[in-house]
């Protein structure tokens, strides 16, 4: 990928920032989101949102299908740059939402997590179900992650599905990335923005199932660590949070996989360390790495103040492009 940082916009933390609060992320048109539910198979629901269009109808464009980060929507700025992006190029696109991130809460003792590749799986078996179009698949920090997770799994059989796939700036070491958000500035700022949503969540969640998990602890959980250890890894199979991280990882599995991979990762990610990111004998002849220096997380801000971030969807769809 080629970016170079705006002069105006410098340093990771900035290049996060900055973009997500401030910079364009629509063009054109006000975006219009069609909701559906779908019926999960263990009888609760996930919110799916369709980007209308004047030619809607067609099932046989190219469909994008973009999963957001951790507690993203489809009104987070890069679901709408991206959702911008398609438009632009006449492809369909849908945002599924993961469960509780659609406004509503869900009714399963679950919610969702950085390893979710059933989920991302049966999600896609139901997008190409419904589509005579190839489909393309993208996803954004966790949503990547375990989109990643999927394509590994699935190994083969994954390009009956999805022509190809691509993570942008995800945490494909859970371990070193969630060190590293509860550390310093990061801990204050994002640690707490996260916090903020996810533990009222939780514990509405536990009103729906009564001991699901100690509301108390929850409480006074500080970091993501201490949440992951009460909430997340317990309620998904997960034997704490280590056993989480390590097992959710996409990382250690990037060589499984047989479909064309994109993994993009900012090298001044606050919350994704440099050191961490999978270097080229660790990925595998089917797996693309980009790796610019500069672009924060999920930032990549371009042009004069206050900016815009279409260029790096841009280039992302111009990579998924090639399968077509």
């Amino acid at each position: 990928m080629q970016y170079q940082a705006p002069r105006w916009l410098p340093g990771g933390q900035a290049q996060t920032i900055w973009p997500a609060l401030f910079a364009r992320h629509t063009g054109g048109p006000a975006l219009s989101f069609r909701r559906e539910r779908w019926d999960t198979p263990d009888g609760d629901f996930v919110d799916v949102d369709w980007l209308d269009s004047p030619a809607e109808s067609s099932l046989e464009r190219p469909l994008l299908v973009l999963f957001h980060g951790l507690e993203g929507s489809s009104q987070s700025h890069s679901s709408q740059a991206f959702a911008t992006v398609a438009r632009s190029r006449g492809w369909a696109f849908a945002m599924p939402h993961f469960r509780g991130c659609s406004g509503e809460l869900n009714l399963a003792p679950r919610a969702y997590h950085s390893g979710d590749f059933e989920e991302v799986g049966w999600m896609l078996d139901r997008f190409k179900a419904i589509q005579d179009g190839p489909v393309l698949a993208a996803g954004v920090s966790l949503g990547g992650n375990a989109l990643l997770r999927w394509a590994e799994e699935h190994g083969q059989s994954a390009a009956a599905t999805t022509r190809a796939v691509c993570a942008i700036c995800s945490p494909v070491d859970l371990a070193a990335a969630g060190h590293a958000i509860g550390q310093g500035f990061n801990r204050l700022v994002y640690t707490r923005m996260f916090l903020r949503t996810m533990v009222p969540k939780a514990l509405r969640k536990l009103q729906q199932h009564p001991g699901l998990f100690d509301g108390e602890r929850l409480r006074a959980a500080s970091n993501l660590y201490e949440f992951d250890n009460l909430f997340t890894a317990p309620l998904h199979g997960f034997r704490s949070t280590e056993d989480y991280w390590a097992r959710a990882s996409a990382k250690p599995h990037l060589k499984r996989i047989r479909i064309p991979a994109l993994v993009l990762n900012a090298r001044n990610d606050p919350f994704v360390p440099a050191a961490s990111l999978p270097r080229p004998q660790d990925a595998g002849s089917y797996v693309t790495l980009w790796q610019p220096a500069q672009g924060g997380h999920v930032g990549f801000a371009q042009g004069r103040i206050p900016g815009h971030v279409f260029g790096m969807p841009e280039q992302v769809c111009n990579w998924l492009s090639q399968a077509l």
